[in-house]
């Protein structure tokens, strides 16, 4: 690590341990205010500052921190990453670290992980290993489910079936960067891609043949099951990337609704939708769950996905911040918003209509509870099992039980979680329709 890059690591880390903006953010903008920073520099200045916020519980203890109240100073985290994530012996240290420094990394050498709390080792805030503990999680499982956290994700790519097939981009990308791809396991679409490269410099990104979404995320078109001239709701679209998905899935036929209470993000849909070549998508944006637009929906809709929004915790590879952003009763907070949500976008569904809720988070208060207390208070919904339903794809997925729970160890993805639900005729119901035509 040169001079530069150091001591724009330690600007950014600095920034970026104030927790008071997502990281990413952070480093966007330092690279935005300091264009003297070269594109070896960025990546460099990027792939350290995310490395000490992944391992931040880890690198805390080694550093000698008090239980997480008050962090060690920036350039004590750095050093412990450089010693004992990075490996680095002493002779290999920066040389702004003097003597003294490389004293305390000796000390840090001898420390064994082993010795350290279940956080610690599984690098995972305390709130979050005791939702874990609680939900029935070993303490094997748990330390497996955060240890998965603390590698990079891979960047995968799906492609846009109304303009291109897979093997094709592949190519294409091959022979115009040397991009090397292989075919996701379970998704369709996906191609993951070797290495971290500028995929928005390319026609294939340029023309709407790719986007980047998490095979995680791609599998969740499939669970939603949208096909040709069905209506179709992404009730928390966002900047649209499941929307985009479920466009093509219905072969730009049918109308999709894509809602946000966010304009902001459905202005980011714009460019995505352009690029997509989709004219069968209708973003709305909507001032709450209980708009007038979502009442005038009411029992229309084939599929209704609900991609609610969660702590995030599921994609801790990518946004490992959250670590410390996010707190036990943010996620409380949150808990009673997915109700609401879910409850508001379920009287969009049809008679036999299909209902996908969905979180990128692996707490069990955002997901099976959620859900348990929906189904438990709407007896017009049943639970579908989803490894059937992905069987009917063609996608051979080992999961626990009914509902789509993916992680980094297992599936290589981030930590997704859905269930789908359809509409049924309550039993009371029918019981009675059936006396009537008895009679």
């Amino acid at each position: 690590m040169t001079p530069i890059q150091l001591s724009a690591t330690l600007d950014v880390l600095n920034a970026a341990l104030g927790f008071n903006a997502p990281a990413d953010a952070v480093v966007s903008r330092h690279f935005r205010e300091n264009k003297n920073l070269g594109p070896k520099d960025r990546a460099v200045v990027a792939e350290t500052v995310f490395g000490v916020l992944r391992h931040l519980p880890q690198l805390d203890w080694l550093a000698g921190g008090d239980a997480g109240s008050k962090l060690p100073s920036t350039r004590d985290l750095l050093l412990a990453f450089f010693t004992r994530i990075k490996h680095l012996n002493l002779r290999e240290l920066p040389a702004v670290f003097g003597d003294n420094d490389k004293e305390r990394a000796a000390g840090m050498k001898g420390m064994s992980l082993r010795d350290a709390p279940l956080h610690v080792r599984a690098a995972l805030p305390q709130w979050a290993i005791d939702a874990l503990l609680a939900s029935g999680k070993t303490e094997d499982e748990v330390l497996a489910l955060g240890q998965s956290m603390l590698q990079a994700a891979p960047l995968d790519l799906r492609v846009n079936g109304i303009k291109a097939k897979r093997d094709a981009v592949a190519a294409e990308l091959k022979a115009a960067g040397d991009i090397n791809t292989t075919p996701t396991p379970y998704s369709p679409w996906g191609l993951r891609v070797e290495g971290k490269p500028a995929i928005n410099k390319y026609k294939a990104f340029m023309e709407g043949r790719v986007e980047v979404q998490d095979e995680g995320s791609q599998l969740l078109g499939l669970l939603c099951g949208a096909k040709r001239g069905q209506m179709v709701a992404d009730f928390c679209a966002g900047a649209g990337g499941k929307t985009l998905l479920l466009g093509a899935m219905m072969q730009n036929t049918g109308r999709l609704y894509a809602f946000d209470v966010s304009e902001k993000r459905l202005s980011n849909l714009k460019p995505r939708l352009s690029r997509s070549g989709l004219s069968n998508v209708h973003p709305q944006l909507i001032s709450s769950e209980s708009d007038q637009k979502i009442k005038r929906l009411a029992g229309k809709m084939d599929v209704v996905l609900v991609d609610a929004p969660c702590s995030g915790m599921g994609t801790l590879r990518r946004n490992p911040d959250l670590k410390a952003r996010q707190t036990a009763e943010g996620v409380l907070e949150l808990n009673a918003k997915q109700s609401s949500i879910l409850k508001s976008a379920a009287r969009m569904v049809k008679q036999g209509g299909r209902l996908v809720y969905a979180t990128c988070s692996f707490l069990p208060s955002e997901n099976e509870a959620i859900v348990a207390e929906f189904l438990a208070n709407h007896a017009d919904f049943k639970l579908l099992d989803a490894r059937e339903i992905l069987k009917k794809e063609r996608v051979e997925i080992e999961l626990p039980n009914e509902y789509l729970q993916l992680t980094p160890q297992q599936h290589h993805t981030d930590a997704f979680f859905a269930a789908v639900m359809t509409r049924v005729v309550p039993a009371a119901v029918a019981a009675v329709e059936s006396e009537e035509v008895a009679e």
